[in-house]
C-alpha cells in the first residue's frame, strides 16, 4: 500500500495548510487545517477535513466494511450499517485519540442481536487493522442499534 501527499498552499502562494493525498488505488483524499487567527500562516483555511478526522473516518469505513462483510457472509438480511465515532484526544503534543466510541446503527430485516454483537467484536478484534492500531493507544467502546428494515 502506498500514498503520496502534498501541500497544495494557499492559491499558489504557498502559505495555509491544504494537502492532498494521492493513494496507491488512484483516488485522492483533500486534508486542510482549521485556521489560526493568531497566526493565518500556520492555519488552513477550513476546506477540507483534518487529518486526524481522516483517521478517524478511515477506522469507521474499515469496521463498517467488517460488520457488514461479517453479517452477509451469515447469510443476514443486512440492509444499511453505518457507524459514528466520537473521540477525544490528548490535551497536549502528541495529541493522540484517548477514547475512541463506535456507535453502529444496522438496518435489516430479522437480524438476531447477537449476530450484529459478534460481528462487532469480530472486527475489532481480529479483521480491522485501524481500530486495532489505534486501540494500542485509545480506550475503544461500542454500542449498536438494530433498525428494522
Amino acid at each position: 500500500m502506498e500514498c503520496t501527499v502534498s501541500w497544495t498552499g494557499a492559491s499558489g502562494t504557498r502559505s495555509g495548510m491544504g494537502f492532498v493525498a494521492e493513494t496507491g488505488s488512484g483516488h485522492t483524499l483533500v486534508m486542510d487545517g482549521a485556521p489560526d487567527a493568531a497566526r493565518p500562516e500556520n492555519g488552513g483555511q477550513n476546506l477540507a477535513p483534518r487529518p486526524m478526522e481522516t483517521v478517524l473516518a478511515g477506522t469507521g469505513g474499515c469496521t463498517a466494511y467488517d460488520v457488514v462483510l461479517i453479517l452477509k457472509r451469515g447469510r443476514h438480511d443486512v440492509r444499511g450499517c453505518s457507524v459514528k465515532l466520537t473521540s477525544e484526544r490528548a490535551d497536549t503534543d502528541p495529541k493522540v485519540f484517548t477514547k475512541i466510541h463506535m456507535h453502529f446503527s444496522v438496518t435489516g430485516k430479522d437480524i438476531p442481536p447477537t449476530a450484529v454483537e459478534r460481528a462487532i467484536a469480530m472486527s475489532h478484534e481480529k479483521y480491522c487493522s485501524a481500530s486495532i492500531m489505534l486501540g494500542k493507544m485509545a480506550a475503544i467502546t461500542t454500542s449498536f442499534e438494530l433498525l428494522p428494515a
